[in-house]
């Protein structure tokens, strides 16, 4: 017969919490190669205007470089509307940089098709074309909140910058530890950030499991990212594997008191879901209205 196999360092499955989805951390770029591909323009722009004459090459070096600032504004406008589209609960990117990236587009072709000599109409149309292919290619940015019905302005909006907050947090933690190049460190921390990511996805939810859950995702995860950050500068300059130890140990705890605290969240909701049933059952029955399953027991 088959058996577990089993010893001092073994975990042990009675006391170890469900492992997090690490899906929720496997994100997909928004801005993969379609936005890579539009740095080679600015720069065939940049080589070939070498042979153009002082105008066309003063033209084709300032279009090269609006080209490469709409590139860069459409990735990150590609990256904000990715997290806009991820979270029940979001506000609108602050300012438009797709739209932006569109318009920089046109100048930077109407520039590349200036040549110095002829008219300005034939550039301006060329702008223009280049600006609406853009914007057909790569829409505009969310221009409305993402909210939950029910749940006031106020405090949806502390809700979403606390997850600004906390989403900032994991994302310098996890950038501190990349930079050491180590799969094991790796994968720790994103089984964290998947930890900590189901207890923002539990207050997104639900925003009255805020005030349970702002100190874990404030002040918590900052100590995370400081420790992390820390931790990173020693592992560079030299191997120290007390400190490794020490901030494994860390990722441990912090992960066993996230999945704890998620789980009173989630308990506390069932138990008021549970008191609104038997409220509603009550106001029913005062009202003579009996439940199908009650009527069948009688």
């Amino acid at each position: 017969m088959a058996r577990r196999f089993g010893g001092r360092y073994s975990p042990d499955p009675q006391t170890r919490s469900p492992a997090p989805d690490l899906r929720d951390t496997a994100r997909v770029d928004p801005a993969g190669a379609r936005v890579n591909l539009l740095f080679v323009p600015p720069a065939l722009l940049a080589l070939f205007s070498l042979g153009a004459g002082p105008a066309g090459l003063v033209a084709g070096l300032v279009g090269a470089g609006v080209l490469t600032a709409a590139t860069f504004l459409l990735r990150d406008g590609l990256r904000a509307e990715a997290e806009w589209r991820a979270r029940p609960v979001a506000r609108r990117p602050a300012w438009p940089r797709k739209m932006m990236a569109s318009g920089l587009t046109g100048l930077g072709v109407a520039l590349a098709a200036w040549s110095g000599d002829g008219g300005l109409f034939g550039p301006l149309l060329y702008g223009i074309a280049a600006s609406g292919l853009h914007v057909a290619a790569f829409g505009i940015d969310p221009m409305s909140d993402k909210r939950i019905d029910g749940v006031d302005d106020h405090q949806q909006d502390r809700v979403a910058k606390v997850v600004d907050e906390a989403e900032s947090y994991l994302a310098q933690m996890r950038e501190a530890i990349s930079g050491l190049r180590d799969r094991t460190l790796d994968e720790r921390v994103a089984a964290f950030q998947a930890r900590a990511r189901e207890m923002i996805r539990t207050v997104e939810r639900d925003p009255r499991d805020l005030t349970q859950a702002r100190r874990y995702l404030g002040v918590y995860l900052m100590g995370a990212r400081d420790a992390s950050v820390k931790f990173a500068d020693l592992w560079s300059r030299g191997r120290d594997s007390a400190a490794r130890a020490e901030y494994e140990s860390l990722l441990t705890d912090l992960d066993a008191n996230f999945a704890a605290r998620t789980e009173t969240m989630l308990l506390s909701d069932r138990t008021d879901m549970d008191i609104e049933i038997r409220v509603l059952r009550d106001r029913l029955a005062r009202e003579g209205v009996v439940a199908p399953s009650e009527r069948g027991n009688e």
